[in-house]
Order: structure tokens, then C-alpha cells, then sequence
């Protein structure tokens, strides 16, 4: 089976370059929770050396609290901060001479639109405005009104634990984390062969993030998976 590891980085984070060595794709933060315009187009310049495929990963404007607070914004406030967002990773992208291959919206933004509509559409509008698939969880709003729009991306999360309705359990709870790489590799078995995701995240802003994701791809090279990009099996 082939498997797509994600991860989201230009966060200011300083696991990035060896974590950009394990993965297949990467969400580059658009300055609205973090980084900035010099460690995205640095993010962008190390994903082309690598051949790692980057998307965009915008967010509400909320650096403050990372992006992960739930914010009141009207459809048209959210049309035009993932916009912006999208429209200046691309322009940085073009420089790094490495395409955009998807958008996957970030922390709270990304929990709203795939259970809210008001959340979702103006979201579905920026990917079909700039021809982009878009990552979200399997059975969710975002999925459903993507139909006949833009590509949609099942992604599944092999650090995070999921609710019975199979949406992710809050970080403030005390078991929303998944720690141990041999309980992330049994959920993405789960994940990929019964929730039918096509990418799998794995976070980037931890101090054990890169023995995770070095244990967790071994794992799954191990069990005879191939670690590919996701883009490749999308159809535009």
C-alpha cells in the first residue's frame, strides 16, 4: 500500500529540516499562526531539495493562541484570509521553483470547516480558485461540499486520537495525544483501511516528533508499505 506522510512545518519550529528528510508532503504555515515570509520561502526552497510536494496551510489570524482557537469570522472574512494566505505562499512557492500541490487548512480553522458550512465553502472556493485538492478529515462537511469542485484528500492522524463520530479529540483533553509510534502505526492501519485516508499527518512542533516519524515510516516500510506523495493518485 502506499502511504503520504504529512507534516506541517515553517512554524518556527527547529525540527524542520530533519523532519522535511522523512516526510512526502508538507503544509507550510502562511504567517497568520506562525512563521513569516522568510521561513516559508526557506520551508518551500528545503521541500524542493528534498522533493517533498508543499501545500499551504492557512489559518485564522490568531498567532496569539497558534491558530487553535475557534474564532467568529463571517464567510467572507474566511474567503479572503485564505486568499491571502494561499495567494503569497504561492508567489514565494513560484520563487522556490517548487508548485503548491494542495491546501490543508490549519488548527481550528481546519476543525470548523470540516463540521461547519459557513466555514467550508469560502475554503472550497480559494482550492477551486487556485486549482488545489484539499485535505480534510473522511466523512466530513468539507468532503461533502467539495463534490464536483476541487479534489478532496482523506487525511488521517497518526498522533491524535479520534472520537466515536470520528472527529479528532480535543488537545485540551488529557488523551487527545498519541505518544507511543507502535500505537501510531495500529492507528494508521486502521485509518488506512477503513477510513480510506490517502494522507497520513504527523505533527511537527514536538520535542519527540523526529523519532516518532523516523519510528513510525520505518514501521510502516517494514510491513512492505511504499512512502509516496499523495499528489501523484489525485486526480485534478
Amino acid at each position: 500500500m502506499e502511504v503520504d506522510l504529512n507534516c506541517d512545518l515553517g512554524e518556527g519550529c527547529p525540527y524542520d529540516a530533519e523532519l522535511m528528510g522523512l516526510i512526502t508532503s508538507a503544509n507550510i504555515a502562511c504567517g497568520f499562526h506562525a512563521g513569516d515570509p522568510a521561513t516559508a520561502h526557506a520551508a518551500l526552497e528545503s521541500a524542493a531539495r528534498h522533493g517533498v510536494k508543499p501545500g499551504a496551510h492557512p489559518s485564522f489570524p490568531d498567532a496569539e493562541n497558534f491558530g487553535r482557537r475557534e474564532l467568529a469570522r463571517t464567510a467572507r472574512q474566511v474567503l479572503d484570509d485564505c486568499l491571502y494566505q494561499v495567494g503569497a505562499l504561492a508567489g514565494l512557492a513560484r520563487a522556490a521553483g517548487v508548485p503548491l500541490g494542495h491546501i490543508k487548512p490549519h488548527g481550528a480553522l481546519y476543525n470548523l470547516a470540516c463540521r461547519d458550512d459557513a466555514y467550508a465553502r469560502p475554503i472550497i472556493e480559494v482550492a477551486e480558485l487556485f486549482q488545489l485538492p484539499l485535505l480534510g478529515l473522511p466523512g466530513s462537511r468539507l468532503q461533502a461540499l467539495c463534490a464536483g469542485r476541487c479534489p478532496f484528500v482523506a487525511e488521517g492522524f497518526a498522533d491524535r486520537r479520534y472520537r466515536a463520530d470520528g472527529s479528532l479529540v480535543p488537545r485540551s483533553q488529557p488523551d487527545a495525544f498519541i505518544e507511543d509510534a507502535d500505537e501510531a502505526v495500529r492507528q494508521v492501519e486502521w485509518l488506512l483501511g477503513t477510513r480510506g485516508v490517502q494522507t497520513i499527518c504527523v505533527h511537527g512542533d514536538n520535542p519527540q516528533a523526529v523519532a516518532f516519524v523516523r519510528r513510525l515510516r520505518e514501521a510502516l516500510e517494514r510491513q512492505g508499505n511504499t512512502i509516496r506523495a499523495f499528489h501523484d493518485r489525485v486526480a485534478s
